[in-house]
């Protein structure tokens, strides 16, 4: 089999196991320009992945010499392995580091591997081990412990916040425009993007905000609830959560919480498994028995509970058990889809804050890439790019939205010039600049410097450098 040569179109990757995840990376990088060469056991799968996004296929086990060696990994940047197995996946980026002179991603689930994740990836050389559970349960938590929002999305460390949440009926936003918003508040923030009837827009200050928008803004971690309180949200974090199923995410989400202070109830149908879980987590109550089943939840207290997550490996039991909530409940609910793509489908249910592990993983992975895609750029001198390097990337509204935070680390034409007097492309916003820990919510006399980052959000997709904001 030919392998493509590496280009300043992409790099070569080869991706291992075509599962929901490996399916959503093949569709994101071929997308970005990337040479991708599939590998899994399953022959009707790589033929059907394959020719629907026109990448190479090659069918046999990941973690095989011989196969990896036909799917061209010595000529590889990078390989990612996402099987079911924790252990293949492990195996499949040893191998490849031995063989090519390529990084290697893995993903591991497994809580043992995951409490062992640093060790792992320095022992073995591995850019990043990622963990689609952990990620899930981390999100989750974001949410309830600031349930009035639909989303919060971390950046700068921790020290910024990319909320949404949507404009209640009777909500004094309702009628206002942006500029009006900012007189009133005395606090730093930005709106970034509002959707109204199924369109997204970049807001200016002359924006007027209206009953039903859904809308993402930034502010610093210590401002953010502020900030909701201002527009009248509730802040508090739940004070108890019912989950139904008790498998890793479940079990992530829980120990979380129950750090945090909040109470823990869980349903999980395997005896096993429940006798596993409180052990793992004497704090929290397991009970045996089917979540699904109506008098059980009534009997547990869904009614009265705070919070509701749905985590069972089933995308419909989810989405039907998210609907039972809100129909006999006030609690948030966050519902958890693997695989249904039905986008419209599901955003025209009320299904509360909605969580796509298959995205949270993926995203990671394509801000890893897009990074090395940067790292290997030249210009025509031969000189390297202007080093702005993805720290963070996150897809919104359905991927037609990004936000994307930068660490500036070469002087470039962006740094030490006042934002006004920089050429930026249209439907893009500078949303904040961490300077050593300190969020600027910039106005257009703040200039980047070097050591910045900078987050930007914008409709444009593909961005890999911070000079990817000018104008050409």
């Amino acid at each position: 089999m030919s392998r493509k040569t590496s280009s300043d179109k992409g790099l070569n990757i080869i991706i291992v196991g075509c599962g929901k995840v490996g399916v959503t990376l093949t569709e994101q990088l071929a997308k970005e320009g990337h040479d991708i060469t599939l590998i899994d056991k399953n022959a009707q799968k790589v033929q059907a992945i394959a020719g629907m996004y026109d990448v190479m296929g090659v069918v046999g086990n990941g973690a095989s010499y011989n196969i990896q060696k036909e799917a061209g990994i010595e000529s590889a940047n990078l390989i990612i392995a996402v099987t079911d197995s924790d252990e293949l996946n492990l195996l499949c980026c040893t191998i490849a580091k031995r063989v090519g002179n390529c990084a290697a991603i893995a993903r591991v689930r497994t809580p043992d591997y995951s409490r062992e994740a640093g060790y792992l990836r320095e022992r073995l050389g591995l850019a990043m081990i990622i963990n689609p559970e952990l990620e899930t349960a981390k999100e989750a938590a974001r949410i309830l412990y600031m349930p009035t929002a639909l989303e919060v999305n971390s950046f700068a460390h921790g020290q910024a916040e990319l909320v949404k949440f949507k404009v209640p009926r009777g909500s004094r936003l309702d009628g206002m425009t942006i500029a009006t918003l900012g007189k009133e508040v005395n606090l730093s923030f930005v709106i970034c993007v509002i959707e109204r009837n199924g369109y997204v827009h970049i807001p200016t200050g002359s924006f007027v905000m209206h009953a039903d928008d859904t809308i993402s803004f930034v502010a610093s971690r210590n401002s953010t609830k502020i900030f909701l309180e201002h527009i009248g949200f509730k802040t508090n974090q739940v004070k108890d959560t019912l989950i139904i199923g008790g498998g890793s995410a479940a079990f992530y989400l829980a120990d979380q919480l129950l750090r945090s202070g909040i109470s823990v109830k869980i349903i999980e149908n395997n005896r096993a498994r429940c006798e596993e879980l409180s052990i793992l987590l004497p704090k929290a109550i397991i009970i045996n028995g089917d979540g699904t089943d109506e008098e059980l939840l009534k009997e547990e207290g869904i009614t009265d509970v705070e919070s509701f997550v749905p985590l069972t490996g089933i995308d419909e039991e989810n989405i039907m058990l998210t609907l039972h909530a809100k129909q006999v409940s006030k609690a948030k609910v966050i519902t958890k889809i693997n695989r249904i793509t039905f986008k419209n489908v599901i955003n025209s249910l009320n299904l509360g804050s909605v969580i796509y592990p298959k995205y949270i993983t993926s995203e990671a992975i394509i801000a890893y890439v897009r990074a090395k895609k940067d790292s290997m750029k030249k210009g025509a001198d031969g000189s390297l790019s202007s080093g702005g390097n993805i720290e963070t990337l996150y897809h919104m509204f359905d991927h037609r939205v990004e936000a994307i935070e930068f660490r500036v680390t070469m002087q470039s034409a962006v740094t030490d010039t006042p934002l006004a007097e920089l050429s930026l492309k249209d439907e893009l916003l500078i949303s904040f600049i961490n300077r050593n820990g300190e969020i600027i919510i910039p106005s257009g006399q703040d200039c980047i410097r070097m050591g910045d980052t900078v987050m930007i959000v914008t409709t444009h997709t593909g961005f890999t450098d911070i000079q990817d904001i000018l104008r050409q």
